[in-house]
Order: structure tokens, then sequence, then C-alpha cells
């Protein structure tokens, strides 16, 4: 080893302990959250009728499976065995996505081929403007911790949440332009954008890609070339 080169071992126990700590309770504050955002987006959907308040409903129980999967990977006190959590959880989270992906296209369609007009909801655009504040920051916050203990899944996660944000101001938009302009294809078209998007997180998701183990033996020095050595997408040293 070259002299005066120090090792970095990566979070220690300590560290690793505080982190999983807080991914436990930012995937709960997601969860319960995602709940209350659930019942109201769907409730508020029906009484107006609006597939984009309903799929966004959906979104958020989707969501919640997402960071369930997380908090049972987190829930073992083992670091050994969250690791061997690990491949499952993403499954998991990929599956989602894509039956997002593949709901919002279906629901996207239909409203662009005109199947029925939502009527104006005020509760719809106040929840998806209070998850527009919300959720970047739940979304950063896990993100930063995931990066640090080398989760994948807590990474893709986050992700998860943050394409929550994406749909929030795709659905606040098209309520808002519904209610005052009348224009009922902005939502669904913008949908579709967000589809392709989950998709392709959907997909990455599968694949493992979102975040690196923590360079755990590599010379400080040289901590970001390891990077390198990440399949493609690896953003966790961005």
């Amino acid at each position: 080893m070259t002299a005066g080169m120090s090792i970095s071992l990566g979070p220690s126990p300590a560290r690793r302990d505080v982190l999983t700590r807080r991914i436990r309770l930012l995937v709960a504050a997601t969860i319960t959250y995602n709940v209350i955002e659930a019942a109201v987006a769907i409730t508020a959907g029906t009484l107006a009728s609006s597939t984009a308040l309903i799929g966004f409903g959906l979104d958020s129980v989707i969501e919640v499976s997402s960071a369930a999967a997380v908090a049972w990977q987190f829930s073992a006190s083992e670091h050994q065995v969250r690791e061997a959590r690990e491949k499952t959880t993403l499954r998991i989270i990929a599956v989602s996505f894509l039956a997002l992906a593949a709901y919002v296209t279906v629901d996207a369609v239909r409203a662009l081929a005109g199947t029925g007009e939502a009527e104006r909801s005020i509760p719809g655009i106040v929840i998806a403007a209070l998850s527009l504040a919300v959720m970047p920051f739940l979304s950063a916050a896990q993100r930063r911790a995931g990066r640090e203990l080398g989760s994948a899944s807590a990474v893709a996660d986050s992700k998860q949440t943050l394409l929550c944000t994406y749909l929030s101001a795709v659905l606040l938009a098209g309520l808002v332009l519904n209610a005052t302009l009348g224009w009922s294809w902005a939502d669904p078209a913008a949908a579709l954008v967000i589809a392709a998007i989950a998709v392709k997180e959907g997909r990455d998701a599968w694949q493992g890609k979102g975040c690196c183990a923590p360079p755990a033996a590599f010379p400080s020095a040289d901590a970001k070339a390891a990077c390198g050595n990440c399949p493609p997408g690896c953003d966790c040293c961005n």
C-alpha cells in the first residue's frame, strides 16, 4: 500500500446502525403518508369521477408496498441478513414500478379516448399540492441515507417516492387545468411521460442498478474511482 494513503472502510458499524434506523423512520413516514394520501385521493376521485385521482391513489397503494418491502429488509437486526434480502426487495420494487406504469398507461389512453369527464375536485387539488411539497424531502433524505449505506433497495424506493412527486405535479396541473380551462387532455398526456419514467426505473431496479456497495476496501484517494466498477446507471457517487 502506498505510504500516506489512508484506508476508507465505509460506514462504521455505529454509523451503519444510525443510517438503518433513519431509513426505518423514513420508510414508516412514507407508508403513513401514502396510506392517508391513497384514502383521500381514491375517495375524492370516486366522488369527482376522476380517473387521474383514482390512479394517483392506487399509485400511493403501490408505494406502500414498495416501502413495506424496504421496511421488511431493514427489520433484520443483522447486516448480513439485510444484504441477503436486498435482491428480493429490489424485485418487489421493480414489479411495483412496472405495475404502476401499466395502470397509468391504460388509464391515460382511456382518458385521451374520451371515456368520461372528471368534475372539479378541490380535495384532489389540495392533496396533490401537499404531496408535491412533502415527497421531495422524504425522497432526498432516504436517498442520501441509502447511498451512504450502500443500499440499492433504499435508493430505489426513494426513486419511487420521487416519482410520486412527478405524479403529484402532473395531477395538480391536470386538475387545475381541467377546473379552470377545461383541458381534460393535459393530465393523461403528461401521465404517459410518467409511465415511461416508471418503466425505466422498474427495469433499473430489476437489474439492481441505482447504487453501488459502499467502498469498503478502497483507498480513500481511489474511492471515487471505485464507482467505475459499478453497473451502468449507478448514481451513488453523484
